[in-house]
């Protein structure tokens, strides 16, 4: 079997990219493109030595290989929902069909802007669904549509022994319906107060925060005995930097530009697909 290489380098362009492959004849495996040119894989018949000696000729970093949770060992993944596992924004769809959905779209911008912290851009949104039928969530849970590569993902992990979770800011009805039907172990998220069949404003219970977030990650991976160095979180907004930045692998998925510049892996332009080949970058590299 080919020897494979796994490739760390901020340096690397499209252009660098695809000269060296073609140099080493390598076998591109769409993974620059999937992890925003951060991450490389390559096929070749080079031997081990001969590989380290090339990635250091292109300026490529591989001692961040180690800091990889390894695919093949029990580990945890922790998922934002919202715009991570799922393509929308719950809170946008069901204000669209209560009829408010510019204020909500309001109050986000001013959210964005700083000018509300998470929690109380959240209170306030939901006020905005007041007597609004509890109908109109299951029509948007019936059109739930999963992020690319989410069905492979949660297979190849749960195939390999990981725990998988959800800690969202969205609401249970959505998060745990994913939960339900995935095979998923935990998730936790917001719940919308319903009082005979119609949305009162309110959400119940504390809600779930940035730190909520961090904090859930560390208490899923005590009860399931989980080694620190296999912790994983992908997210997309402000609220899960925490998450990222507890876990040893943090990944920002189409995420927000404050989210890219500080989280430790960026995938802009792939699917969820492209966290199984991160996590399988140990295996190939000894392959």
């Amino acid at each position: 079997m080919a020897n494979t290489i796994f490739i760390y380098s901020k340096t690397l362009n499209e252009r660098e990219i695809e000269q060296f492959s073609k140099q080493t004849g390598a076998n591109l495996l769409k993974q620059a493109v999937y992890l925003d040119y951060k991450i490389a894989f390559f096929s070749t018949n080079l031997t081990a030595c001969e590989l380290r000696e090339t990635a250091q000729q292109v300026s490529a970093d591989i001692s961040d290989l180690n800091i990889i949770p390894n695919l093949n060992q029990a580990g945890l993944l922790l998922m934002d929902m919202d715009s991570t596992a799922i393509k929308i924004e719950c809170i946008d769809e069901i204000a669209k069909l209560a009829g408010t959905g510019e204020v909500v779209s309001a109050i986000t911008a001013s959210a964005m802007r700083g000018e509300l912290d998470f929690e109380q851009s959240l209170r306030k949104r939901v006020a905005t669904l007041e007597n609004a039928p509890e109908a109109i969530l299951q029509k948007v849970r019936e059109n739930l549509p999963l992020m690319d590569g989410f069905e492979l993902m949660v297979s190849t992990l749960k195939a390999n022994g990981w725990k998988l979770a959800i800690a969202s800011g969205g609401f249970d009805y959505f998060a745990d319906y994913l939960k339900e039907t995935y095979g998923l172990d935990f998730a936790v998220s917001n719940q919308l107060e319903i009082v005979e069949q119609k949305l009162t404003g309110k959400v119940l219970g504390k809600v779930v925060d940035a730190q909520f977030k961090a904090e859930t990650l560390q208490n899923l991976a005590q009860q399931f005995d989980i080694p620190q160095n296999q912790w994983v979180a992908v997210g997309d907004g402000a609220n899960d930097l925490p998450m990222l930045k507890t876990a040893s692998l943090g990944v920002a998925l189409h995420a927000k530009p404050k989210v890219q510049e500080q989280a430790n892996f960026v995938v802009n332009f792939g699917d969820l697909t492209a966290l199984c080949l991160l996590l399988n970058a140990n295996n190939l590299f000894k392959s």
